[in-house]
């Protein structure tokens, strides 16, 4: 069993190594073996000692996405870990459907779609297309973010393809640290289910919704497409990777930042602020009476094409 210290320093490795500030890291670094040296750390155990760092790595660096986690489900040490935990993603979304939680038909012909995760775009597709054409003949619809933890940039840009008329709206950026690129990311060509335009997108948010959830709505709101209504997001816009420091301890490294094509920036550590700002358990019936406001004036927010 590795020591407090070996654990931080195996951390400390992995944030030097891979964050996508490199001057920030430097900082980071020099911040946490202060306190190690001073014996912070020394007398923690498990839980309390991820709650710990991760207070004095975000208090030097306010970045959500900067954590050490303790996992009850014992970690591979081996270095296995080379496709950021990918495998382990996958997983997780097959058993959660692929992230979509419940699709129904409302009153008012109002369309409801509630996401807890954003799939990838390659083994979401069907599912994210089945809950499109489910709500395809509707005249508004409402995407619940309100419960989703984050997902693949893929896959947001997935979802927000379904929006817009064709494939030529660059929607965002990520620039990745690792390999000292930047990826584009557009409106997918072809989709297996009928593009959502000229129809009122309501977005629900709460202090919850996180990452890949505050992706689609960023970038919808930040694109006209959507009004979002509820409570202002987490604010965690950095793709990160998981790596193993011991059995039960995780360090979760941002190695790369968004950055959306309107704005030039992103919704790290300010989150997603609602067009319409009310408690996260009155944005459903705030968007629906919206809505359905809006399709009896005949209302098309979006644009002409969208």
């Amino acid at each position: 069993m590795p020591t407090n210290e070996q654990i931080i320093e195996q951390a400390l490795d992995r944030i030097t190594a891979g964050y996508v500030f490199p001057e920030k890291a430097a900082v980071i670094e020099a911040a946490i073996r202060s306190r190690l040296a001073a014996g912070a750390y020394g007398d923690l155990e498990g839980p309390a000692l991820c709650e710990t760092v991760t207070a004095h790595l975000q208090e030097v660096c306010p970045d959500k996405h900067l954590r050490l986690l303790w996992t009850e489900e014992p970690q591979s040490l081996q270095p296995v870990d080379a496709d950021g935990g990918q495998a382990a993603f996958l997983k997780l979304l097959r058993a959660h459907n692929q992230g979509v939680r419940r699709v129904e038909h409302l009153e008012g012909n109002i369309g409801l779609i509630e996401l807890g995760r954003i799939a990838t775009a390659v083994e979401g597709a069907s599912v994210i297309g089945a809950a499109m054409q489910l709500v395809a003949g509707s005249s508004a619809l409402v995407l619940d973010l309100r419960g989703c933890l984050g997902g693949a940039p893929e896959g947001a840009a997935m979802w927000c393809s379904y929006f817009f008329g064709d494939d030529q709206v660059h929607l965002n950026d990520i620039y990745d640290r690792t390999t000292d690129t930047t990826r584009q990311y557009w409106t997918v060509a072809h989709l297996p289910a009928p593009r959502y335009t000229n129809r009122p997108v309501y977005v629900l948010t709460s202090e919850i919704t996180f990452s890949g959830g505050e992706d689609v709505a960023y970038t919808l709101q930040a694109q006209g497409r959507a009004v979002v209504v509820g409570a202002t997001t987490r604010g965690g816009a950095h793709p990160t990777a998981r790596h193993a420091v011991a059995e039960h301890v995780l360090v979760t490294v941002p190695a790369a930042r968004s950055i959306n094509t309107v704005t030039g920036t992103n919704w790290e550590g300010v989150g997603v602020v609602p067009d319409v700002q009310v408690p996260a358990d009155q944005a459903l019936d705030t968007a629906l009476k919206a809505a359905l406001r809006q399709v009896e004036a005949g209302a098309k927010p979006g644009g002409p094409g969208r």
